[in-house]
């Protein structure tokens, strides 16, 4: 069997991450002289009565690195696509893209491409795979938030991102250089946390360096900049909606991470007031 297939659980029905540690070196497993392994890639029975206390899951398994290049291939496909069929889509013969919109393009392209990027070159991941079904649960927020919803609204001719004015340019300028800061501090902090484990482990490690030394997850705060930048190209409530959800999920995953350094490392981590915003969050 692919081992990749095996979950190995506390008595809290909680996976352990790290695949590499020892059984006995986790103190809830040995306090409880108890393991759950599970087959992460089996489907249920055909017909019930199914056993209570046995966990069943219906479905393959696919690799986490193949669920986030499915993730943002989505908004890249779509913000190619809107752009070129604008005549089609709008049921018109729009004007010509706006510089704002162009930015626009560029920029929301860029920041999946480099998603791309870390996630076959940078990203080292706890877990090898997911559900195969929750592939389409995880891309809505990418295909629809961040594409459909996005390009829609951005390359529609009537939209503010189409309109000119020097107020306008001022806001582009200021939205590329928040956005150009966001993406490289944001990069950074991703190669930091790579750093934290080894060639194909799972380990975990206090992050420390570039902007860990004043939030929790600031590759989540640099991630915020470089969308606000594309907020100021954009000027779209589109953008807005989808800042928000991005906004919320983010701080939700913060807390966890701060909570989960804390319990892991209680002697050595420092632990943060602000997960994601200093001062404030």
């Amino acid at each position: 069997m692919d081992p990749n297939r095996l979950g190995v659980f506390d008595s809290k029905n909680k996976i352990l991450k790290d695949r590499r540690a020892l059984i006995a070196s986790h103190k809830e497993i040995s306090d409880a002289g108890e393991i759950f392994v599970k087959d992460l890639g089996t489907s249920p029975p055909p017909y019930p009565p199914y056993k209570a206390n046995e966990w069943y899951y219906s479905g393959p398994q696919i690799q986490w690195r193949t669920v986030f290049l499915i993730e943002y291939f989505g908004p890249i496909l779509i913000h190619f696509l809107v752009p070129t069929l604008r005549s089609t889509i709008y049921n018109n013969s729009p004007s010509p893209l706006s510089t704002s919109q162009k930015l626009s393009i560029a920029m929301i392209t860029l920041h999946f491409l480099k998603r791309e990027y870390e996630t076959l070159f940078i990203h080292k991941f706890s877990a090898a795979s997911m559900p195969a079904r929750n592939i389409f649960k995880n891309s809505f927020h990418y295909w629809i938030l961040s594409g459909a919803n996005l390009a829609y609204w951005i390359y529609a001719p009537t939209s503010y991102t189409a309109q000119s004015s020097p107020t306008i340019q001022y806001l582009d300028i200021a939205g590329v250089i928040l956005y150009i800061f966001g993406e490289a501090s944001n990069l950074l902090t991703h190669i930091t946390l790579s750093n934290l484990r080894s060639p194909g482990g799972t380990e975990r490690g206090i992050p420390q360096g570039y902007g860990f030394n004043l939030v929790t997850c600031p590759n989540y705060m640099f991630e915020m900049i470089a969308w606000i930048g594309i907020l100021l190209v954009t000027k779209s409530l589109s953008t807005v909606l989808f800042l928000v959800v991005a906004f919320v999920q983010m701080y939700i995953w913060a807390v966890k991470k701060e909570r989960g350094l804390r319990k892991e490392f209680p002697d050595r981590y420092r632990k943060k007031r602000s997960v994601i915003i200093p001062g404030l969050l």
